[in-house]
This record gives C-alpha cells, sequence and structure tokens, in this order.
C-alpha cells in the first residue's frame, strides 16, 4: 500500500494570496502546501482519498491520477471538501461512493444540490452516492475505519488505514482533540498523519507541541505535520520535530509532511 500527501497545507494554501512573508516567497518547494490531502493506493490497484478540497483537480493530474474507487471525508469545510466537483471525469462509467459521518454528509447535499436534482445528467455533475460511515469501510483489499475527533467544537472523523496483515496508517487532520474510545482505535501505527497548525495553540486545531504529542502517547513509529499554516518554514518545523523528538525520548521518526511525499506500507 502507497500513502501520498496530495497536500500539507492549511485552509488558505500556501503561498496565501496577497501574502509575501518568508514561507509564501520561499524557493524550498516543499514550502508549497496545497490544501490537505491524502491519497491511497492499495496493493490490488484500489484508489482512494481522504478530502477533496479546491485544489483537488491539480493534485489528482500531479500523481496521475486515473481512477477512483471512494472517497472519504473528515468533514465539510471548504478546504477538505470543495473540490468534490473535479471527481466528474472519474465517475463517467460508474458512481463514486463518498463516505463521512452525518453532518458531513447533510453539508454536502446543501451546497452540492445541483448533483442530487433530478435533473439531465450529462457532463454537468458527478456521479456520487453518500454513505454514512459509522464502522470500518472495505474498498477490496483496503480497510478505512471511520475515528471520531473534536474539531473545536465539531465532531469530525480521522481515518485509521490497514490492508490485510501489514501495518496500519491513521490521517488526522483538523483536529484539537481525540477522545479516548478513539485512541484505543489507534494504537501503535507505523504512521501517524496528524496536523499541526503552528507553534503557537489555537482553539481548534492541534499546534506542533500537541500534534507530536498525540503521536507520542499513541506509540507511532513514524509522526508527520500536515494542516500547516505560514508562520514555519519546512525546516524549521522539522527543526521543531528534531528538538521535541530529543525532549520527550521518543523512538518514533518525526517531521513535517509535504506536498507529495510518499509513504509504503508492507
Amino acid at each position: 500500500m502507497k500513502l501520498t500527501v496530495l497536500g500539507s497545507g492549511t485552509s488558505h494554501g500556501i503561498p496565501v494570496i496577497g501574502c509575501s512573508c518568508p514561507v509564501c516567497t520561499s524557493p524550498d518547494p516543499k514550502d508549497n502546501r496545497m490544501r490537505a490531502s491524502l491519497y491511497i493506493e492499495g496493493n490490488d490497484g484500489k484508489r482512494v482519498v481522504i478530502d477533496t478540497g479546491p485544489d483537488f483537480r491539480t493534485q489528482a493530474l500531479r500523481v496521475g491520477l486515473k481512477s477512483l474507487d471512494a472517497v472519504f471525508l473528515t468533514h465539510a469545510h471548504a478546504d477538505h471538501v470543495h473540490g468534490l466537483d473535479d471527481v466528474r471525469s472519474l465517475s463517467y462509467e460508474r458512481e463514486i461512493p463518498v463516505y463521512g459521518n452525518a453532518e458531513t454528509l447533510g453539508e454536502l447535499k446543501e451546497r452540492f444540490s445541483y448533483v442530487f436534482r433530478n435533473t439531465q445528467r450529462g457532463g454537468g455533475k458527478p456521479r456520487i452516492s453518500l454513505n454514512p460511515a459509522s464502522s470500518p469501510v472495505q474498498i477490496g483489499g483496503l480497510t478505512l475505519t471511520p475515528i471520531p475527533v473534536k474539531h473545536g467544537i465539531l465532531d469530525i472523523l480521522g481515518w485509521k488505514i490497514s490492508e490485510a496483515k501489514a501495518p496500519f496508517a491513521v490521517y488526522l487532520t483538523d483536529t484539537s482533540f481525540i477522545p479516548r474510545s478513539s485512541l484505543d482505535l489507534i494504537e501503535s501505527p507505523e504512521y501517524l498523519i496528524v496536523g499541526g497548525l503552528r507553534v503557537r495553540p489555537h482553539e481548534t486545531h492541534f499546534c506542533f507541541e500537541e500534534a507530536l504529542s498525540a503521536g507520542a502517547d499513541i506509540h507511532a513509529r513514524h509522526v508527520y505535520l500536515t494542516h500547516i499554516c505560514h508562520s514555519h518554514s519546512h525546516r524549521e518545523i522539522d527543526a521543531i520535530c528534531r528538538r521535541f523528538r530529543n525532549m520527550a525520548g521518543s523512538p518514533a521518526v518525526m517531521e513535517p509532511a509535504y506536498d507529495q511525499m510518499e509513504l509504503l506500507l508492507s
């Protein structure tokens, strides 16, 4: 199984429109961060994506995406769903199932109401079905298990990603609190890709220290920060991760994720 980080940025994306800060003007390609999304390729050829933000079309073209078997959503904020229409070209031959919690699916019905109205089918809308996710979902050999977490006061989903007997990965973006019951589901992943917005605390997101602490608490072997704002460069965040790891005495690899980063699980 291969995981590709399609985007590692916060809701603005980086560079931020109108901003001339050192990160937004950085020549380092790892400081260019599209909206957060993850692409998963199973060993049997199944392909799924977690979140379809406004950059999804560009992200899909960059990885050469030619088919899609399912979409999994964390929540309905614009930076996570507003590229959903771009699955249109991938849904000509068959309907693509979309999975999320009830709140997310309800929002999709409002914002993408044209998709569900009984009008001409043509090329003007994607063929998708909305499916509430409260238990593990099987897509070929892939299993994606919904992980309830908090995004401020919102109930959203992270996803546990597994295949056969291989080690598993966990994707938790836009997270500010992980309930005890969810911690039990994600103990000891090979990879934890977790939202870490910045150094300073935030009301609805983990800061770097909180995200890295969560990785240490669940004994993740690799912790990668995502959904990162433009306050810190990739190089600066890498140094922050190393300092945290040394101070905590953690054996885990701890690093910032970056767009098009690939991770293998076997």
